[in-house]
């Protein structure tokens, strides 16, 4: 592998993706040894990736300057990455969360069997994760995609449960299906474009003179991969399944980060090859839409507190594709680009919270069924604080994050002129806010403010102290603390991240200043308003009214609307081979009917003057031959013995046998082997003598 010497400075790129996997693999090594010094190693390493990030970071906050590194030869076509802006930041955020999870995960995992399987796939992923965020093109995207897919599997499936291995599954096929998707689309676009190169994409697409339809197939093709792991509906399938399986950090980091790596796929695509293109705005704000409110949908029917975050998850996805999908349909787009970006970012740090103290909260009640863990936290101020702040944020209520990234999207809505499908988009979002207070207010009073049914189990939990140690302490509180202040600051850090991160969306150059927006001014808190007060009412008379029973949540949501049970698992395992399987058998005879039809006309045997019964040419002479010997015999010296065979036949069944014998041994795998091995051989011959 040759490196280019111009790119020798920014081989800290390289380091920042391959550190993680070296670290993974040492990490495994010391763990058979020691169990807390692998511990300690695994945080070690996550803060040296902070630590690295946050150097980059501060010498390159404005956003000036942009690293290249490429890694010639590897994998095919070479690694290539980037980093600029928006990939400085989003790499900032992975790295903070990845510390805070691991930091977290030393005492949830202490009782968990293979741990060291864990930690070496929780730094495995870290390593892919940055690969993704950092790549400048799609095939080194695709490369680490797929790595991170397969590692993060690892975190589904590790209690090895039943639930756990099914979800594992799902994950899993959600995962290899839309990776081969994701590579077709990339095959089409190469060979349409002749880039992949991110940056390179626009202009390429600008000057493509062939079928647009291609480029739309494409970008449907990589939609559906990047789609899949970014959990947009209707492919959303596998993550209100997999969150709850996996232990708490994992969840945190795969609801927090790993859907923002799709999510970071679908703007390559959206923001470079579909710059500006109204159809394709459309079909991400129409996804957007039914992400938003399906995913809050089920998250108001949900009892289960991991799953019920994992549905806001979705839902949560929808709100960003709405900023997508406005980016594509206005014509000044820079109000959609800040609140698509800040509100990633908000969902991140505001998952990173919340599922780290549904670990907590696991880890002590073994538990995540909302009657089961009722009442947990009545007497916990400090963790009643640190899920409030998470909860807060997410329902968008002013004076934390989550208002001002949907505020901004809101606001793209209205900027397009609020008719027709606008207007349908604007009550769907007003509406999904005010699911996410409804679901959110039932999280925080059935583990906050209400009482257990059970008076023993709830004097347990009132009287559980400690309930987690100093490490998962710092890291819930520094989690919730940087979320707050983020909030609490939108002109002097949200507004500069925006800027910072905004570029890589291609923002209009009308717009490219930018001005400051009033966040708090009447008519922004009027939408804010809007959904609180739906949220209210929802609570209060669909939560507490239908979803609840003799002061007991239930779960109403119908099973058979299960789409992986409805839909996906007959269409993949029935309908599909079915249809395969028709298809083939047409194909297959459709030869045959050709083959005969061919045989009777155009090709139509010609009759033999003599032909014969059975055998060539070669067994009849010899039998004529044979029988001759044979009457020579008879007469001479055999009178007494005579025999009588009609070798003609003898000879062409023995030749007939020798096929037959001949035809099953070349079919078998003995014989197979035996070429294989034979030619293996002479091979080796011819290296080693030539």
């Amino acid at each position: 592998m040759v490196i280019d010497m111009e790119m020798k400075e920014n081989m800290i790129l390289a380091i920042l993706v391959f550190f993680p996997f070296a670290g993974a693999v040492l990490t495994g090594m010391v763990g058979r040894k020691s169990e807390k010094a692998r511990d300690g190693l695994a945080c070690f390493i996550t803060a040296g990736e902070l630590i690295i990030m946050l150097v980059m970071f501060l010498e390159n906050r404005n956003g000036a300057v942009s690293y290249q590194c490429r890694l010639p030869g590897l994998c095919g076509m070479g690694l290539h990455f980037t980093l600029e802006g928006f990939r400085l930041l989003y790499g900032l955020i992975a790295a903070f969360m990845w510390m805070m999870a691991t930091i977290l995960s030393g005492e949830y995992m202490s009782n968990h069997k293979h741990r060291n399987r864990y930690y070496l796939f929780l730094l495995a992923t870290l390593g892919a994760t940055m690969g993704v965020f950092l790549s400048a093109d799609l095939f080194t995207m695709f490369i680490f995609f797929e790595v991170m897919s397969f590692t993060s599997y690892v975190w589904v499936a590790q209690e090895e449960t039943e639930n756990a291995l099914k979800a594992a599954a799902t994950y899993l096929a959600a995962a290899v299906i839309g990776g081969l998707v994701m590579l077709m689309g990339i095959f089409v676009l190469y060979d349409a474009l002749g880039t992949l190169d991110i940056a390179e994409l626009f202009p390429a697409a600008q000057a493509f003179s062939g079928n647009r339809a291609v480029l739309y197939g494409a970008g449907a093709c990589l939609l559906f991969g990047f789609g899949t792991k970014a959990g947009a509906f209707p492919l959303h399938i596998w993550l209100p399944k997999a969150h709850p399986a996996a232990p708490a950090p994992a969840s945190a980091l795969l609801s927090g980060i790993l859907t923002k790596t799709g999510i970071f796929g679908i703007l390559a695509v959206s923001c470079h090859l579909f710059l500006n293109d109204r159809t394709w705005g459309s079909l991400m704000l129409g996804i957007g839409a039914l992400t938003m409110f399906c995913g809050a949908l089920l998250a108001v029917f949900s009892i289960d507190l991991k799953r019920t975050l994992a549905c806001s998850s979705i839902s949560q996805i929808g709100f960003i594709l709405i900023g997508v999908g406005m980016q594509g349909l206005l014509e000044e787009n820079l109000t959609a680009v800040r609140g698509t970006l800040l509100h990633m970012v908000n969902h991140s740090l505001i998952k990173l919270v919340l599922f780290m103290a549904a670990g907590v909260i696991f880890m002590n009640a073994h538990a995540l069924d909302l009657n089961e863990i009722r009442g947990f936290g009545r007497k916990k101020p400090f963790l009643k604080g640190i899920f409030l702040t998470g909860a807060l944020a997410v329902s968008g209520i002013p004076l934390f994050a989550g208002y001002i990234s949907k505020t901004l999207l809101h606001e793209s809505i209205l900027e397009s002129g609020g008719a027709g499908l606008m207007k349908a988009a604007e009550i769907l979002f007003l509406i999904s806010g005010g699911l996410t207070a409804a679901y959110m207010t039932k999280l925080f009073a059935a583990v906050f403010v209400e009482k257990n049914s059970e008076a023993g189990k709830q004097a347990e939990y009132d009287q559980k102290k400690p309930y987690m140690n100093r490490g998962s302490s710092f890291a819930l509180g520094v989690s919730a603390f940087v979320l707050l202040v983020w909030g609490l600051f939108p002109h002097t850090l949200m507004d500069a991240a925006a800027g910072l991160g905004g570029g890589f969306m291609n923002p209009s150059p009308a717009e490219s200043g930018g001005e400051a927006v009033a966040y708090f001014s009447l008519s922004n808190l009027k939408g804010a308003l809007i959904s609180i007060v739906i949220g209210v009412c929802v609570y209060l008379f669909v939560v507490r009214k239908l979803l609840m029973r003799e002061n007991a949540y239930v779960d109403k949501w119908p099973k058979w609307l299960d789409m992986e049970y409805l839909l996906y698992r007959p269409l993949l395992l029935g309908v599909l081979p079915v249809l395969c399987g028709i298809a083939c058998r047409v194909f297959d005879s459709a030869v045959d009917i050709g083959v005969v039809v061919l045989r009777k006309t155009l090709y139509r045997d010609s009759p033999l003057p003599c032909e014969r019964r059975e055998g060539n040419a070669l067994t009849e002479f010899l039998g004529r031959i044979m029988n001759a010997l044979q009457a020579v015999r008879n007469r001479l010296w055999g009178r007494k013995k005579q025999t009588h065979k009609e070798f003609v036949h003898l000879t062409a069944a023995g030749v007939e046998d020798f096929r037959e014998s001949f035809m099953i041994i070349q079919r078998s795998l003995s014989f197979g082997l035996l070429m294989f091995g034979i030619g293996l051989m002479l091979t080796l011959i011819y290296i080693l003598w030539w």
